[in-house]
């Protein structure tokens, strides 16, 4: 994997963040698609899926926009906008699949009918610029659905356990210590105001997870990705690694434990 392709996303890109992507969606689909039916995307429009990672949402999101719309989807990684464009052509999807850095991504002005985006914000150190660029791009009406972290410190188990809470607090440091803004979500409302759009629904989304169920999957995959890039990154050691996943394994032969997945919000804002 090349240095550009490693950097394009905080957890890599290879075929084990692949999977972990894919468990990542079936938790939060049916968010995502309670978003796309509030703001109205439909068939015949043209949506942009900003972010767009291996295409998840934005598969589902053709399938809406229907053979009269058209999905773009826009990425950093082309080793996921080849997987996107090779799901499109095998489902015979009209989806446009574009390898481009946010800023440097070319959208044409009132080209667009809606965005969605999850999970793209929090790391770029100007989230504003590129939502201007989008909006530029809307046409009047158009809508923006984005989610992100609201708060990710609500992160935490029952029971405690002092090993893996000690990486999941490195964790939020790494990602404090980053170019962007881990909960980014709890300033959007503003940001889209002062860019003249009007805010139509702003959701708070939370996921309470038990061990064995579809939702512990979500934390536990990332701890098992992201933990051992702390070591490189110097906020964790090896020891303190292994410590952290044994503890996983811990919790999740206790009987009554739950974990609390950080807390997303929905904005909603309409040009």
């Amino acid at each position: 994997m090349s240095e550009k392709e490693e950097n394009a996303y905080i957890l890599g890109t290879d075929q084990e963040e692949l999977f972990r992507l894919g468990i990542q969606h079936q938790v939060w689909a049916s968010e995502a698609q309670k978003g796309w039916s509030l703001a109205g995307f439909r068939a015949g429009q043209t949506l942009l899926d900003l972010g767009c990672g291996p295409g998840f949402c934005t598969k589902e999101l053709a399938y809406i926009a229907g053979t009269s719309g058209q999905l773009i989807g826009v990425d950093m990684s082309s080793s996921y906008i080849d997987h996107l464009n090779k799901v499109a052509q095998l489902q015979h999807l009209n989806i446009e699949g574009i390898v481009a850095d946010f800023n440097r991504m070319e959208l044409s002005t009132a080209s667009l009918d809606g965005m969605y985006c999850r999970w793209a914000l929090a790391w770029l150190p100007n989230p504003k610029e590129i939502l201007s660029k989008v909006y530029d791009a809307l046409k009047p009406g158009g809508r923006m659905v984005i989610h992100e972290y609201y708060d990710w410190s609500t992160h935490q188990t029952e029971p405690a356990i002092p090993a893996l809470s000690k990486a999941i607090a490195a964790a939020l440091k790494s990602f404090k210590d980053s170019e962007g803004e881990i909960d980014i979500g709890r300033a959007l409302p503003r940001l889209l105001e002062e860019l003249g759009m009007r805010v139509v629904n702003v959701r708070p989304m939370s996921k309470l997870a038990t061990p064995g169920d579809l939702t512990w999957q979500w934390p536990a995959s990332f701890y098992r990705s992201y933990f051992p890039r702390l070591v490189g990154l110097g906020y964790l050691t090896e020891q303190e690694v292994a410590e952290a996943l044994e503890g996983l394994k811990e919790l999740e032969a206790t009987k009554g434990a739950s974990l609390l997945c950080p807390m997303m919000v929905e904005v909603i804002a309409e040009k």
